[in-house]
C-alpha cells in the first residue's frame, strides 16, 4: 500500500467517523423524550396522582386499592375559572380515606391577588391534608409577559394564601424552575422560600441536582387502577415515617 492510498484511506475513515457522530447527535436531539423515570420504591416508598376533569371519572376505590398513597386535585386556574371535577373528585377522596390536596393553575396574565381568592373560594368548605400548590409553567400560558411581572404575581399569590393560613407548595418543570422559581426564591437558605415547598416535574434522576425538593413528578404516562388513560405519577421526597411527619407540618386547618 503506497502513501497516497493510506492516506485517502485515513480521510475516509475520519470521514465517516465524523459523519456518524453528527448523526448519534442530531438523534440524541430529534429523538422523542421519555417522559417517565423509574423510582426506587425502597428510597421513595409513598407515590401520589394529580386529577382533573380531563381524567374524566376516576374510580377511586380502585385508585386507593392500587396502593396510591395520596391525590392531588385541580381546583382552580387565573382568577375565576373552577374545575368542574374538583368537588365530586375531592368527596370522593374523602370517601376512601385517601390523603387529598388542591392545586391551581397560575396563569401569567392574571393578577395574583385575584388567583389567591378563586382558589380559597374554589377549596372552601374542604379538609385538606397537604399544602395548596400553585402550578406555574409556560405551556398553556401567554408568551408576551416578562418573567419579572409573572414573578411580582406569584410572590403576590403565594403572600395572600400565607396570610390566610394556608401552607404553600410551588409545582414547576425545569424550565419554570430557572425562570421563576430559582431567581425568586433561594435568596433564602430554606427549600424554596421560607415555608415554601418545592414539587419539581423532571425526568432525570435525581431530578434537580443539589436542590432540595419535596414532591417528584417522575412520568406522564403512567397507569393506575380506576383511572382512564395516561396519569402523573408523583412522589414525595422520603421514607413513611418522614412522610407522616411532613403531613402533620403541613396540614390546612380549616
Amino acid at each position: 500500500m503506497n502513501n497516497q492510498t493510506a492516506r485517502h484511506i485515513g480521510i475516509t475513515i475520519v470521514s465517516v467517523g465524523f459523519v456518524l457522530m453528527i448523526c448519534f447527535a442530531a438523534w440524541r436531539i430529534l429523538r422523542p423524550h421519555e417522559l417517565h423515570v423509574d423510582v426506587d420504591r425502597r428510597l421513595y416508598p409513598i407515590a401520589g396522582i394529580d386529577l382533573s376533569a380531563h381524567n374524566g371519572v376516576p374510580d377511586f376505590d380502585s385508585i386507593a386499592s392500587a396502593g396510591i398513597d395520596f391525590v392531588y386535585l385541580k381546583a382552580s386556574e387565573g382568577v375565576s375559572f373552577r374545575d368542574a371535577s374538583f368537588l365530586r373528585n375531592y368527596s370522593q377522596t374523602r370517601k376512601y380515606g385517601l390523603t387529598v390536596g388542591a392545586y391551581h393553575f397560575f396563569r401569567f396574565d392574571c393578577d395574583g391577588r385575584g388567583q389567591a381568592f378563586n382558589l380559597m373560594k374554589a377549596i372552601e368548605g374542604c379538609r385538606l391534608d397537604m399544602p395548596l400548590v400553585i402550578d406555574i409553567e409556560e405551556a398553556g400560558n401567554p408568551a408576551n409577559h416578562s418573567t419579572e411581572l409573572i414573578i411580582s404575581r406569584l410572590e403576590t399569590m403565594v403572600s395572600y394564601l400565607k396570610a390566610y393560613g394556608y401552607p404553600v407548595m410551588i409545582y414547576t418543570n425545569k424550565n419554570g424552575y430557572t425562570r421563576f422559581i430559582k431567581p425568586a426564591y433561594e435568596q433564602t437558605d430554606s427549600e424554596t422560600g421560607s415555608g415554601t415547598e418545592l414539587w419539581i416535574c423532571s425526568f432525570t434522576n435525581p431530578p434537580l441536582p443539589h436542590r432540595q425538593w419535596s414532591m417528584w413528578q417522575h412520568s406522564h404516562k403512567a397507569r393506575v387502577p380506576g383511572v382512564k388513560g395516561n396519569v402523573d405519577i408523583n412522589t414525595f421526597n422520603g421514607d413513611r415515617s418522614a412522610w407522616f411527619s411532613w403531613l402533620h407540618s403541613f396540614r390546612t386547618a380549616q
